[in-house]
């Protein structure tokens, strides 16, 4: 099977070529656990190819970074519990929609932020990733990042900046399709131009700068959400934390089981 390169991505000259780095990179990978495995599907390689561009040795390392990663922090094992207090101002979570091309969204709301513990926010992202992730659609592996800025007038973190945007690079490669800053202020301008060194170029590409009183800008937000679709998101009560609560329970009780289910099956079955 092949995994298309997006256009503007350096892509192998063949469909021949693409297969073969895949298989190269497996191969130099070596035996891996059931976790790991199962986490280093041929969608997964591809993902990390492309963030390298296609250079396998590179690859290979954030790759294998990433799986010890996961073996220490395990994300797979946070849970609702353990990220509610982050979470229930509803700074961060996933909304129960998708953009038109089918892909999860999470939205994020800076004058929500409630806390002052790095650890706990970054918690809170990585549970969010997975959660975003595990809801997406066969076939998509890209998400939406919705910033809204509304009542936003705090200073934020570089550190935490930095800190996230390593999580986010390192261990969840070409997972953004999208992130729109809605309405930032001009305060905030100045922090993107300090905090975008740190973002691959290719990433810090796909974040735009989206205004309500532009209507070009707006073209973008236009695109992926109907009318009525982003007059919900955008209302200050979108965000239910009784409703949200018992949505991230239910998903954790539904991925832990298929977790468990996986680890029951043996491989090559």
């Amino acid at each position: 099977m092949r995994f298309m390169a997006r256009k503007g991505q350096d892509e192998p000259p063949s469909l021949a070529e693409e297969d073969a780095r895949v298989q190269e990179l497996r191969a130099s990978l070596g035996q891996l656990n059931e976790r790991d495995t199962r986490y280093a599907t041929d969608a997964c390689l591809v993902r990390y190819l492309r963030a390298r561009n296609w250079n396998v040795k590179k690859a290979e390392k954030m790759l294998r970074d990433t799986l010890q990663w996961r073996a220490t922090y395990k994300p797979e094992d946070i849970r609702w519990e353990d990220i509610a207090k982050e979470a229930e101002t509803g700074k961060v979570f996933r909304v129960p929609i998708l953009d038109k091309q089918g892909r999860s969204v999470l939205m994020m709301r800076p004058a929500k932020q409630n806390t002052t513990s790095r650890e706990g926010q970054i918690k809170q992202l990585v549970y969010s990733m997975e959660n975003a992730i595990s809801n997406l659609p066969e076939g998509q592996e890209e998400m939406v990042w919705l910033v809204d800025f509304k009542n936003w007038s705090k200073n934020i973190s570089i550190k935490l900046a930095q800190e996230s945007a390593y999580v986010l690079q390192r261990h969840y490669p070409e997972r953004l399709g999208v992130g729109i800053l809605l309405n930032p202020p001009h305060i905030f301008e100045a922090f993107w131009q300090i905090v975008k060194p740190f973002l691959d170029p290719r990433t810090a590409q796909k974040v735009k700068f989206v205004y309500s009183n532009d209507p070009t800008s707006m073209k973008l937000v236009n695109d992926l959400f109907d009318p009525k679709q982003l007059e919900e998101l955008l209302r200050d009560e979108s965000f239910d934390l009784e409703d949200y609560s018992k949505m991230m329970r239910q998903d954790d009780a539904k991925f832990a089981l298929e977790r468990k289910r996986a680890d029951a099956t043996p491989r090559g079955d």
